[in-house]
C-alpha cells in the first residue's frame, strides 16, 4: 500500500475551505495564463445569457448551459495536462506532443458538442 500524501491531512470544514481556495487559485491561474481558457470564458459570458432569451424549453436551456460549462471543464484539464508536460520537460518529445495534441482534441470535441447542441436546438 502506498503512503498517503502529507498534503492530505485536513478534514471537515477546513478541507472544504482549502479546496475552495485551491479551486479559485486554479481559475485565476487558468484565466491569467491560458488564452484559450479566457476565450471560452468570454464565449460563455455571451452564450449563457443569450440562451435565456431564446424561445426554448427549460430542458433545452439547461442543456445549452451545461455544454458551455463542459467546455470550461475540458479546457481546465487540457491546461493542466499542458502544465504537467511542460513541468516534466520543455524538450520536444513525441509523447509530450501526443499528450498535448490529445488535450487539444478533447477541447475540439467539447466545442463541437456546443456547436451541434445549439444547432440542433435552434434549427426549426
Amino acid at each position: 500500500m502506498s503512503e498517503i500524501s502529507p498534503f492530505k491531512g485536513k478534514s471537515g470544514l477546513k478541507r472544504i475551505l482549502n479546496a475552495t481556495q485551491y479551486s479559485l487559485d486554479g481559475f485565476k491561474a487558468a484565466y491569467q495564463n491560458e488564452a484559450a481558457f479566457r476565450q471560452i470564458v468570454w464565449m460563455n459570458i455571451i452564450l449563457i445569457p443569450t440562451s435565456c432569451f431564446l424561445d426554448v424549453s427549460r430542458v433545452e436551456h439547461a442543456l445549452m448551459v451545461v455544454v458551455c460549462l463542459f467546455a470550461l471543464i475540458v479546457e481546465l484539464f487540457n491546461s493542466a495536462i499542458e502544465a504537467v508536460v511542460d513541468r516534466v520537460s520543455l524538450d520536444k518529445h513525441p509523447l509530450s506532443k501526443i499528450a498535448k495534441d490529445m488535450g487539444s482534441a478533447a477541447q475540439f470535441v467539447a466545442l463541437a458538442i456546443i456547436f451541434f447542441t445549439w444547432l440542433i436546438i435552434l434549427l426549426p
